[in-house]
């Protein structure tokens, strides 16, 4: 079994500095760098693939993510193209519903249907296929790129199976979650009359590095947060496995937060406000601790039968930059992606 690693959290001060840190995390062996797209948070997302594309080799680019509500799925194409064309092939595009992105504009997130049209959209022009406009119109410059949708409930999983090359799941790590979700998206597939086995699986978890001892205690508040944050608009993602929110009605909580329990500025302060939670409900929708604990957690969740491709083990919270001594991406790949690599290829 061969698993890939992707990282979204780089220095994004200025598109040079983004390439430098890319640069850097493909010689420490990462496989993927990722952008969130958020035009009111960093730098457009385009610019700073093709600097990065520029500055390395062998690492694959992307948006993770970006959305049919800021972007027109046309333009997407032509810019995802753009990138793949000077990273020579080696762009990825993840879609999703949009996050911060829609919300710091004031706008909402995509509707099921219109992701699903969008990535239908945008995969037939990286084909080569056309729009109808004032007349048929494609994209000059298409490559056959993999879409990719990030997905957490049943009708979106249902739509990327449908429509998307790949799906990365966003439903944490409880068994029961991830079950259910690979079911949902090859339930689309056969809807589509798609073989369910050729729709490509990633994962992405939020992960809390730790250093063990007393800090076990902030990496548990932060995974708590993190619970809290699907709990917020995923609720059902509780219900499939049997967890217990034994607290106030999240919707009270919600005004003690700022915009939700996964961005919080201090997700220590937003844990304790979740405490309640049990340390069952925080492990289901986090990897947390030191480097050993955190690949042991990845190891078990690859030991589950799917076949996952891509695993992006988000870092929460943001890694500062600029950095002192050994960072996040650094431990990760010295200390976590061999153990993990070692023991998934026994």
């Amino acid at each position: 079994m061969t698993v890939a690693f992707g990282l979204n959290r780089f220095d994004f001060r200025t598109p040079a500095d983004f390439a430098t840190d890319v640069a850097r995390a493909e010689a420490l062996g990462w496989d993927y760098a990722f952008v969130p797209d958020s035009q009111l948070r960093r730098h457009d997302t385009y610019v700073l693939l093709s600097f990065a594309a520029q500055a390395t080799t062998s690492i694959r680019l992307g948006p993770l993510l970006t959305n049919p509500v800021t972007r027109h799925p046309t333009v997407t194409a032509s810019s995802i193209a753009t990138v793949d064309v000077v990273s020579e092939g080696r762009a990825i595009l993840g879609l999703g519903i949009g996050d911060t992105a829609v919300r710091l504009a004031g706008l909402k997130p995509a509707k099921v249907a219109t992701l699903e049209g969008a990535t239908r959209t945008i995969r037939d022009l990286l084909h080569g296929g056309k729009v109808q406009g004032t007349r048929p119109a494609g994209v000059p410059h298409a490559r056959p790129i993999p879409v990719w949708v990030a997905a957490a409930g049943p009708r979106m999983l249902r739509a990327a199976g449908r429509t998307a090359d790949g799906v990365f799941l966003r439903v944490g790590t409880h068994p029961a979650n991830l079950r259910a979700a690979v079911d949902a998206v090859h339930e689309g597939a056969r809807e589509a009359g798609r073989d369910p086995a050729s729709v490509r699986l990633g994962l992405v978890v939020h992960t809390t590095l730790g250093a063990g001892g007393a800090d076990d205690e902030r990496t548990l508040l932060v995974a708590k947060s993190m619970a809290a944050g699907f709990y917020e608009y995923s609720p059902h993602l509780f219900e499939v496995p049997g967890l217990a929110w034994d607290g106030p009605d999240v919707h009270t909580l919600q005004p003690l937060v700022n915009p939700d329990f996964h961005h919080h500025p201090d997700l220590v302060e937003s844990g304790r406000i979740v405490d309640f939670l049990s340390e069952e409900a925080a492990d289901a929708f986090a990897f947390r601790g030191t480097p050993e604990a955190i690949a042991d957690q990845i190891v078990a969740t690859l030991s589950l039968g799917i076949p996952f491709e891509i695993v992006v083990p988000h870092p929460v919270p943001n890694p500062p930059v600029p950095r002192e001594g050994a960072d996040y991406m650094e431990r990760l790949a010295r200390e976590v992606l061999p153990r993990v690599r070692e023991r998934v290829a026994e």
